[in-house]
């Protein structure tokens, strides 16, 4: 699936379904490799297969990368701090998924 195929996608799969190559998410949020793969030694997104060429990420991951684009540029935030940020904020919404129960 290339880049232009994800308008075709359901949005209701886009966190389901992975649909994003290591260098389309490169592409899509102007980030080099490098980064990403930071990323997912950090724990922040983490991809469907086990080798780097294999690599799909789900919609979600896209979300990720780019609310930590937004910390560091706009906060500084350093990559173990954004991804606490992640952390909390995931911890939020489960929180308040529940409240709604």
């Amino acid at each position: 699936m290339t880049i232009h195929d994800l308008t075709r996608v359901p949005v209701d799969n886009l966190d389901e379904t992975p649909v994003l190559t290591l260098g389309e998410l490169c592409r899509t949020c102007t980030v080099h490799a490098e980064w990403v793969i930071e990323l997912v030694d950090e724990g922040v997104i983490v991809p469907h297969g086990r080798r780097r060429e294999q690599w799909r990420f789900y919609g979600a991951s896209l979300h990720r990368v780019r609310v930590v684009q937004r910390l560091q540029r706009d906060l500084g935030v350093n990559l173990a701090g954004a991804a606490l940020a992640l952390e909390l904020m995931d911890e939020v919404a489960r929180l308040r998924r529940r409240a709604g129960e």
